[in-house]
């Protein structure tokens, strides 16, 4: 696997994050802070902040960023993680298909939506720094990292019903074929280009198409692939 799709990969499979901004109360000095984010159907990362707070300041003072996103792990500078580089830009919070996205990731910030002080910020990727680990490591351009535009994102909340309302047992057979894992409560919490994900018991399970897929056709052909490969 060359190093691109590793790195893409890896950024679908993660949504923590330390987010970099330039600090408006002590120029020159960056500033972080915790960041969950959510990636779009593009693989761009959305964030939700407050405008009170410190980090929104500072993107409303200069918009360029970065994002170290990484996984749970005993021993972090043994296991990959990547820094995003872009530029941050005030998304629609109302956006009825990012907000149904945002939330079935992070379901306890229905209330943040309530308020009127939270919007989403979308960073457009400009270079990414991926470290696989040891002695693998480089720098992408955004390209590689990004998916084409498609019927996708309309399709997703009918993909998603779909599978949790008639595909439960293979839902949690994927899990345990892949993962290794036998789950109880399985939700598929969503689709894109490169894979899907699962909450599965309270933790969220990332897994990989062997192909693009670019519409809700093409997601049928991979989860039936994948559903006979659990049989095999």
């Amino acid at each position: 696997m060359d190093l691109a799709t590793e790195a893409r990969q890896f950024l679908r499979s993660t949504h923590k994050g330390i987010l970099s901004t330039q600090s408006v109360r002590m120029s020159g000095y960056p500033f972080a802070s915790v960041a969950p984010f959510v990636l779009d159907h593009q693989g761009q990362p959305l964030i939700l902040i407050s405008t009170l707070a410190e980090h929104t300041k500072n993107i409303q003072a200069d918009h360029r960023v970065s994002l170290l996103a990484f996984t749970d792990a005993d021993d972090l500078q043994a296991h990959g993680r990547l820094t995003l580089v872009g530029d941050a830009e005030q998304t629609d919070k109302e956006d009825p298909l990012l907000r149904a996205r945002y939330l079935r990731y992070f379901p306890q910030a229905e209330q943040y939506f309530a308020m009127h002080d939270f919007y989403f910020y979308r960073i457009l990727l400009r270079e990414v720094r991926y470290i696989a680990g040891f002695g693998r490591m480089g720098w992408l351009q955004a390209e590689p990292m990004l998916s084409a535009r498609s019927p996708l994102p309309a399709q997703e909340a009918g993909i998603l019903t779909h599978m949790n309302a008639d595909h439960g047992d293979n839902l949690r057979a994927y899990c345990q074929h892949v993962h290794g894992i036998s789950a109880s409560a399985v939700e598929m919490i969503g689709i894109d280009a490169d894979g899907f994900d699962v909450r599965a018991d309270q933790q969220v399970l990332r897994f990989n198409f062997e192909q693009p897929i670019q519409d809700a056709q093409g997601a049928r052909a991979a989860l039936v692939a994948l559903a006979q490969a659990c049989r095999a």
